[in-house]
């Protein structure tokens, strides 16, 4: 028990990806990860479509009520391939305990064992998350959330599905044409040691 426990341990640090050979999610709740938002203009609130404040690389906008979700949100980037999905954030009706446990159940019969633990240790938020990697390189990220008290993440039963290597690129496309907005990089080293004045009460 003892060797499976750390052969388990050993893996989750040196391989955090799941194997290119496991399934690669994109679907989740109707939506495609990857797909052109163009398709999915009759499951959207299109005039609620805002630029992300601090990520100006993609815009995000509320979904229509959908059977078994009560809220959620998709975001596209704006740059690398403008219009493609790259997020999928969705909130379930039901916000019980019970039904978080039969969705990880579910989740780990059908994707493995996640991969990390993102929750809090007191489990007043419980968060499971899962990263994949496909033959492409492609890289994408599942996280599962039970949330009963922290008030900066979704209260009730919530999951975010990340084409997080897209992502990336809808990144560094932005910094490439708009260099003076890469803040933490473009600052002058005297510069960062004066903001420590506004850090530390004197």
């Amino acid at each position: 028990m003892k060797k499976n426990i750390a052969m388990i341990c050993f893996l989750m640090v040196f391989f955090p990806y799941h194997s290119v050979y496991a399934k690669f999610p994109v679907h989740l709740g109707g939506f495609v990860l990857g797909d052109d938002l163009s398709h999915y203009h009759h499951l959207m609130k299109m005039e609620t479509f805002r630029e992300l404040p601090f990520n100006e690389y993609l815009e995000e906008g509320q979904i229509l009520p959908q059977p078994g979700f009560k809220s959620g949100l998709i975001a596209y980037g704006m740059c690398h391939t403008p219009k493609k999905i790259v997020r999928i954030k969705l909130k379930f009706s039901d916000s019980s305990k019970a039904f978080f446990e039969r969705l990880l159940k579910k989740y780990r019969e059908e994707l493995g064992q996640p991969d990390e633990y993102k929750g809090d240790p007191f489990q007043t938020m419980i968060a499971w998350k899962w990263s994949f990697v496909n033959d492409r390189n492609e890289k994408a990220s599942l996280i599962l959330q039970h949330n009963i008290m922290v008030d900066d993440e979704k209260m009730g039963n919530s999951v975010k599905l990340t084409l997080t290597s897209q992502l990336d690129k809808e990144r560094e496309c932005y910094l490439e044409k708009f260099p003076e907005n890469d803040l933490p990089k473009s600052q002058s080293q005297k510069s960062r040691e004066d903001l420590w004045k506004f850090f530390v009460p004197y």
